[in-house]
Order: C-alpha cells, then sequence, then structure tokens
C-alpha cells in the first residue's frame, strides 16, 4: 500500500517502516528487527538501503501512520521471553541461556520449522533426503523460493518429480501434519548437530553484506581474508560479483562496461535476462545502439541456456577487471572524506 505524503511523495507502508526503524536507536531496532522472518527482514532491508535522504515530511508521515495503527490496534503485549533470552545470551552466552531457558519456559523453545526458514539448503537436505516426499513438499512450501529451489536440487533424482508433484496439489495441511514435520525436523537437527547452535551464512551472505556497504568496507576486508584463506576470500569474491549485480550500475558505469563487451557477447547475455531487467544497459546505449540490439535478440532465436551463462559470466569478468581498476563502483560510494 503507498500514498502522497503532505509535500507530495508516494511512499509505501514498507517505506514507512524502514523510516521508523531508522529513527530507532541500534538496540531497539536490532530487537525488533529479530522479531521478523526472513522475507519480511530482506523487503525492510532493502527498503532501509534505498531511502536516501529522509525528508521531514515523510518522517511525519511515517510516525503518524504509527500513531494511527497503534490507536486501533491497542499496544501489543512484548515478546518477554525473547527479552529474558537475550538478556542471559549477553550475559552468560548461548550454550548457558539455551539450557537455563529450556527450564524457565520450555513451551517457548524456537521451533524447528522457523529454524529451518533460516538454514541453508547444504544444511536442510541431509536433514530430509531420506524423508517422504510428501514431508519434504510440506517443508518445502514453507522456505522461501530461492532455497527450496536449493533443497529440491540437493536431493536424490528419484524423489525430485514426486516432491514437486506434491507441492503442486498439497492443498489444505493437517495440524497433525505439520506436528509430525516439526518432530522430524527436531529429531534429525538433534541427531546430526546434537545441541550445539546450527552454522548459517556462509560467503554468499558475507558478499551480501560487503556489496551493501561502502566500497572502503571492501578494500579493508577482502585483503585481510585473502591473507587468512585465500580459497574462502575467492569463494567470496565469485558471489560478490554476479551477473544480477551489473543491473544497479550507473548509466556512465554501465557503458564503459558494454564498450568493454562485443556484440554477440552481450546479445547472448541479455537473451537470458527478462526484459525489465534490460533497461539498465539499454539506457546507457544509444536508441539506434538499443534498438539494433532489440532485433538481434528476437532474431537469435533458441540458445542453450550453458551459452547464456557463458556470455553472462564473461561480462562478469569484465566488471571485475574494471571494479579492480577502479574504473566502475559496485555497492555505496566512499565512505572516506579528508
Amino acid at each position: 500500500m503507498s500514498d502522497m505524503t503532505p509535500d507530495g511523495l508516494n511512499v509505501t507502508d514498507a517505506e514507512r517502516a524502514a523510516v521508523m526503524i531508522m529513527l530507532l536507536e541500534d538496540d531497539q531496532a536490532s530487537a525488533l528487527l529479530g522479531q521478523l522472518d526472513p522475507a519480511e527482514l530482506r523487503q525492510l532491508g532493502e527498503r532501509m538501503c534505498a531511502l536516501g535522504e529522509i525528508s521531514p515530511a515523510v518522517i511525519e508521515d511515517a510516525i503518524a501512520r504509527f500513531v494511527e495503527k497503534t490507536e486501533r490496534m491497542g499496544l501489543v503485549v512484548p515478546d518477554r521471553v525473547g527479552q529474558v533470552r537475550t538478556m542471559m545470551t549477553r550475559a552468560i552466552g548461548e550454550v548457558k541461556t539455551e539450557s537455563l531457558m529450556q527450564r524457565i519456559a520450555p513451551e517457548q523453545r524456537t521451533s524447528s520449522l522457523e529454524l529451518a526458514r533460516w538454514l541453508t539448503p547444504q544444511v536442510l537436505v541431509p536433514l530430509v533426503n531420506a524423508e517422504h516426499p510428501q514431508a519434504i513438499a510440506v517443508l518445502l512450501v514453507q522456505l522461501e523460493a530461492e532455497v527450496a529451489a536449493g533443497v529440491l536440487h540437493g536431493l536424490p533424482e528419484t524423489i525430485q518429480g514426486q516432491v514437486v508433484q506434491r507441492v503442486a496439489t498439497l492443498g489444505p495441511v493437517a495440524p497433525e501434519a505439520i506436528a509430525m514435520l516439526e518432530d522430524m525436523l527436531a529429531r534429525r537437527i538433534t541427531e546430526r548437530h546434537g545441541r550445539a547452535a546450527l552454522t548459517m551464512g556462509g560467503p554468499r551472505e558475507a558478499a551480501d553484506i560487503i556489496n551493501a556497504a561502502a566500497r572502503t568496507v571492501e578494500r579493508r576486508v577482502m585483503p585481510e581474508i585473502a591473507k587468512a584463506d585465500k580459497a574462502l576470500a575467492k569463494a567470496i569474491e565469485n558471489e560478490m560479483f554476479k551477473f544480477e549485480h551489473l543491473f544497479v550500475l550507473d548509466d556512465k558505469s554501465m557503458g564503459t562496461l558494454l564498450r568493454e563487451v562485443d556484440s554477440d557477447t552481450l546479445i547472448a547475455a541479455l537473451k537470458g535476462t527478462p526484459e525489465d531487467n534490460r533497461d539498465v544497459f539499454f539506457r546507457a546505449m544509444s536508441s539506434r545502439a538499443a534498438d539494433g540490439v532489440r532485433d538481434e535478440i528476437g532474431a537469435r532465436g533458441r540458445m542453450k541456456m550453458a551459452e547464456v551463462l557463458e556470455a553472462q559470466k564473461a561480462m562478469v569478468t569484465a566488471a571485475r577487471r574494471l571494479a579492480a581498476e577502479g574504473v566502475i563502483v559496485f555497492g555505496a560510494g566512499e565512505d572516506d572524506y579528508v
């Protein structure tokens, strides 16, 4: 939902939420963000990163909407157990806190399904690959599509079709089925990982953080990682530069990149790119050149995905070289001043 602020700006509810978060103290904001699920965090994080300068009118509008909604809803009881858990974790650490909280509030243990939503496909696949396709299907529909796709890819090929068929025909799921899935996940997590915290994150998550940070953060962090672990640094770099990251380049940087790429490579790369993502490339060209590329894409016919990916990889390689030379910049701008 979006509507106009008093000064004529079009602001969505998600942007209002982002503004409210930015107005809080760090500890308050962290506590609130901790209550969101992965999809909500991603959406809110994107809005916060894209806010730019926040005008007084936008702040006034966000606060007014917040007050209006709280007056209608009343004050929600805070997550007291979560608050206690957070304070104890800071005081005595995660392991002791988990043991203590199981005695203080055993009914407030983290749901295994909720935990599964934060895990990577590499962690989830060994937990479920021997289970019935129906149970796996129930799990997949509760994950983000990208994570679910990764889990599906990691399953034995003999059951992948069965799992997708069940996903497509699930319909209403009985509470008993969800409870059985909860129990299964809890058992598998305990069997494979014990009571210790599961490892999350990875090179991709690290790359996302670095990409969202200022350029100088990358220059400080990546050499340090390379000194300690060259293989890890390489893995992070591979995740930092993907074809989708080219979509955020400004017209000048994109123009520089396109001059480094031959026409055949560009056409092949854009052949596998959704039309609404091609505009960032066309804006950096003359109208005549853009029309020519559009015509070539239409005339190219069907292409193997491997050829498209190879062309996109070539463009990413060129972009990485230009970024290393300081010719183009990804992520935030410089944050050092003299």
